[in-house]
């Protein structure tokens, strides 16, 4: 049940840096003005979500007046900028309908893909996902740490003596983690421990302890199996967000689909494949003559 990112993200990420209209809302707040145009809360919340972690080296009592001048900033030179008509360049005009591609495909995401993604439509894919999804068993063990195999043998010992596997770990296991919980290290599953201790492990029915010493790169183990089982499958609760990324992932290849299908699509292989083909390398120049003796 593994997400797709976000189409709607992919789009945003193409224009985060757009300049900031001084449109305002009615009831927002102003903080400065420049030749009579507004800077209100929305630019500033629209310019903050731009900047992101250039304004978290800041102090938070310093982020606002931070902001607010990064807009001054780029408004004056917006201003001269058109001034000196550059608004007229084949370049501008070229990066403006760039900018007009990008928002469009933003908000078509938002209006007609996200929008008509339900909740009903979540519950379904979950449910099918859920039906479809093998889950990957896990163990639950406890172990005792030392630094020598033959504290490993004598702890054995005492197990085989009848000794407890809990209390004999929180007096000797070197592991500050698990041996105030008598060893106990939970439940884990294939990779999340290094592979002697997971092979070990793995080779043991519930409710058996190792019979050697197993050595890894952070010392000498002995290692008691309480269970194995499958891993619980996440609830709708827990996964909703992923799922309903998926579903506005698919939503939007269908779509994307249809919309190219209705469309006229000519692409020039041919003038594709000669833009990539590497350039010749060039001749070598004729060796100039060697002087007359």
């Amino acid at each position: 049940m593994n997400g797709h990112r976000s189409h709607r993200t992919l789009a945003l990420a193409l224009f985060a840096g757009l300049a900031l209209t001084g449109a305002a809302r009615a009831e927002d707040t102003v903080y400065a003005r420049i030749d009579g145009q507004p800077i209100t809360q929305t630019d500033v919340a629209a310019m903050t979500a731009t900047l992101g972690p250039q304004l978290a080296q800041l102090p938070e009592s310093a982020r606002l007046k931070a902001v607010v001048d990064r807009i001054v900033d780029m408004r004056v030179i917006a201003a001269a900028a058109a001034k000196d008509g550059i608004e007229q360049s084949p370049s501008y005009k070229a990066r403006m309908e760039q900018i007009r591609t990008q928002l469009l495909v933003s908000e078509f995401v938002k209006t007609q893909v996200e929008a008509a993604v339900t909740p009903e439509m979540v519950k379904a894919r979950y449910d099918k996902d859920a039906a479809g999804y093998e889950p990957p068993e896990e163990m639950h063990a406890r172990h005792i740490l030392v630094k020598t195999e033959d504290e490993a043998k004598a702890i054995l010992a005492d197990l085989a003596k009848g000794g407890d596997f809990a209390k004999i770990a929180e007096e000797k296991s070197q592991d500050p983690g698990s041996a105030k919980n008598g060893g106990d290290l939970g439940f884990f599953a294939a990779g999340d421990m290094v592979p002697e201790f997971e092979k070990a492990a793995e080779a043991l029915k519930p409710g058996e302890f190792t019979k050697v010493p197993v050595k890894t790169q952070f010392g000498w183990h002995v290692i008691k199996l309480e269970e194995k089982r499958k891993q619980p499958i996440p609830s709708l609760d827990q996964v909703k967000d992923q799922v309903r990324q998926a579903v506005v992932g698919e939503l939007f290849t269908q779509k994307l689909e249809a919309l190219k299908k209705a469309a006229k699509i000519e692409v020039d292989e041919a003038a594709i494949a000669a833009a990539q083909k590497p350039a010749a390398p060039a001749t070598p120049a004729p060796a100039a003559p060697a002087p007359a003796k």
